[in-house]
């Protein structure tokens, strides 16, 4: 099972040119099965794999993962078991014989209080305007002001902004082109005045470095700021404004969303905005945004015209 395993991440890789995480995830979860398997089964052959111990290996993982974990972790083996089916590794789909389904609570995304963005916004500019133009501190905060400017203005995965290369970026055009998740490229738009500053004033700051690298965002040593790196900033930011609260990269995200919505933005063009697959990840929004159809509905419902 273990050389089908290697076949299949191969054939993922190189044939269908999937993402590396999602490679990542299909080779976890496909040895977590394996090992199971061999475990609980001494099973080490794909073609013996029943319904039977997909049902056991359901129980086992319940307990350890949430749902939205599972549901991954099955739609792994599912994938993987109909590339078997494809190739006559195996005569029967186990997975055409169970029926499975994980009900997942509902997400309410987490914003953060514009109130909290503005105040933060205003810490960052202060210090800026305190320092000198020349000083290590000045490089390090004219960063992390363009990270938390694109942050928000585009709604960028922490993942997306942390690998934002100089050869993806128009400045000139204010632009960005990135390839998300399933390999979908998307381009954003830069329509924040203060977001084109603040990247302009980053570029012109690092240019000599960044070219050197292609990598935009740059951290001390003059490598990739990384996605564990922009967490950090952040909470030292949320931190010395007093803010008591767990603030994430992806809550900028959220909050962008949201207030878009809020301003009655088609949620077609917050999908292109955001590069979700399927219009149902965006609609998560809407249960964030009641209060604001309530009144929308209404000032605005024809009933009151047909007095």
């Amino acid at each position: 099972m273990r050389k089908n395993i290697d076949d299949f991440l191969f054939h993922c890789k190189y044939e269908k040119n999937l993402s590396p995480k999602t490679i990542i995830a299909y080779e976890i979860d496909l040895k977590q099965f394996t090992l199971f398997c061999e475990k609980s089964y001494q099973i080490d052959n794909v073609k013996k794999i029943e319904k039977n111990i997909l049902k056991q290996y359901l129980e086992e993982v319940s307990p350890k993962f949430k749902p939205k974990t599972i549901k991954r972790k099955l739609a792994s083996l599912k994938t993987f078991f109909k590339h078997m089916e494809f190739e006559d590794e195996i005569d029967i789909n186990p997975f055409n014989k169970v029926r499975i389904k994980i009900k997942e609570g509902k997400r309410v995304p987490k914003t953060i209080d514009p109130s909290i963005i503005k105040k933060l916004y205003r810490y960052l500019y202060e210090r800026k305007n305190s320092l000198e133009e020349n000083s290590y501190s000045y490089g390090v905060i004219v960063r992390d002001i363009a990270v938390i400017e694109l942050l928000f203005s585009t709604g960028l995965r922490v993942s997306e902004l942390s690998h934002l290369k100089l050869s993806t970026m128009n400045l000139k055009k204010s632009t960005i082109c990135i390839i998300g998740k399933g390999n979908k490229e998307r381009v954003i738009p830069i329509c924040s005045t203060d977001s084109k500053e603040a990247l302009n004033c980053y570029h012109k700051l690092f240019r000599k470095k960044i070219n050197q690298t292609d990598y935009f965002f740059l951290n001390r040593g003059h490598k990739r700021f990384s996605e564990q790196s922009i967490r950090f900033m952040i909470k030292k930011y949320i931190k010395r404004i007093h803010i008591d609260k767990n603030i994430t990269p992806h809550m900028f995200r959220h909050s962008l969303a949201t207030m878009l919505m809020e301003n009655e933005v088609d949620i077609r063009y917050i999908q292109d905005l955001l590069g979700h697959t399927s219009i149902n990840t965006t609609q998560i929004y809407l249960s964030v945004n009641r209060k604001k159809q309530r009144q929308i509905l209404t000032k605005k419902h024809p009933r009151k015209n047909l007095c």
